[in-house]
C-alpha cells in the first residue's frame, strides 16, 4: 500500500542535537567537578530521554534518587534556555518535509525528549511545516521502545500500520517500528552505528534525506 504518514524521530534524525545536549550535561558536569564527556560519547548516551542521558552522563557512585533528581533539574534548567543554539537540521531534511508536505502525506514526530523541548525545536527550526502531531516524552505514555506513542500516533490519524514509515537513527527506534508493526527507515547520518539499525532490524537504511521518497 501507498505511504500516508512518515513518523520522524527528533534527535538524530531531522536534527542533529547532540552540540546542545552535550553543553548542558557538561555544564552540570563542571558545576560538580565531575569528569566531562565529549561528542563522540554523548552520541552513545542520548536516546533514551534526558533522566538516562544524565544519569550515564554522572559517575555510577553519584547515580542516587536524589542525586540524579538534582542533576537533571540542572540539566534542564540550563538546556531549555540553550535548546538550540547549537542544533540544526541535517542536510535535506528541510526539502524533504517540504516535499511530503506538498504531496500530501501526513507527517509526525515521536520522540524521547521532553515535551515541551520537543515542540520547541519543531516550531524553531520547521515553522512552516504541518506535522499531524508532535509528541515527546509525557507522563503518562511509556518512552519507545514501547510501541505506545507510535500506535497513539495512528490512531490520532486512522492510518493503518502498513500506510505507514517510522523513520530514526537508532536501535530503540527500529525496535519501536517493529512492534508497533510499521515499516522502519534507519537513517546513516544519526547519533548511532549503522550496524546497530542492521541489528536490530531495519527494514531500510538510507544515507541522503532524499533516498526517503523512493520508499514512499
Amino acid at each position: 500500500m501507498a505511504t500516508r504518514l512518515v513518523i520522524f524521530d527528533l534527535d538524530g534524525t531531522l536534527l542533529n542535537t547532540i552540540g546542545d545536549l552535550a553543553e548542558a550535561a557538561n555544564r552540570m558536569l563542571a558545576e560538580r567537578n565531575l569528569p566531562q564527556h565529549d561528542y563522540a560519547t554523548y552520541r552513545t548516551f542520548v536516546g533514551n530521554g534526558i533522566s538516562r542521558l544524565v544519569e550515564r552522563a554522572l559517575p555510577e557512585a553519584m547515580r542516587s534518587t536524589e542525586e540524579l533528581a538534582a542533576a537533571r533539574n540542572e540539566f534542564l534548567a540550563y538546556y531549555i534556555e540553550h535548546i538550540d543554539c547549537k542544533s540544526c537540521p541535517y542536510e535535506g531534511i528541510p526539502a524533504l518535509l517540504a516535499t511530503l508536505q506538498e504531496r500530501g502525506i501526513q507527517m509526525a514526530v515521536a520522540s524521547n525528549k521532553f515535551q515541551e523541548g520537543t515542540e520547541r525545536l519543531v516550531r524553531s527550526f520547521f515553522p512552516t511545516i504541518h506535522f499531524e502531531t508532535v509528541f515527546g516524552q509525557r507522563p503518562e505514555v511509556p518512552l519507545k521502545p514501547d510501541p505506545a506513542v507510535v500506535n497513539e500516533i495512528l490512531s490520532l490519524t486512522a492510518i493503518d500500520p502498513s500506510e505507514a514509515l517510522y523513520v530514526g537513527d537508532s536501535g530503540v527506534d527500529m525496535r519501536t517500528a517493529r512492534a508497533a508493526g510499521v515499516r522502519s527507515v534507519g537513517v546513516s547520518w544519526g547519533f548511532r552505528q549503522r550496524a546497530e539499525l542492521i541489528e536490530q532490524g531495519a527494514d531500510h537504511l538510507i544515507d541522503g534525506a532524499e533516498e526517503l521518497l523512493g520508499l514512499l
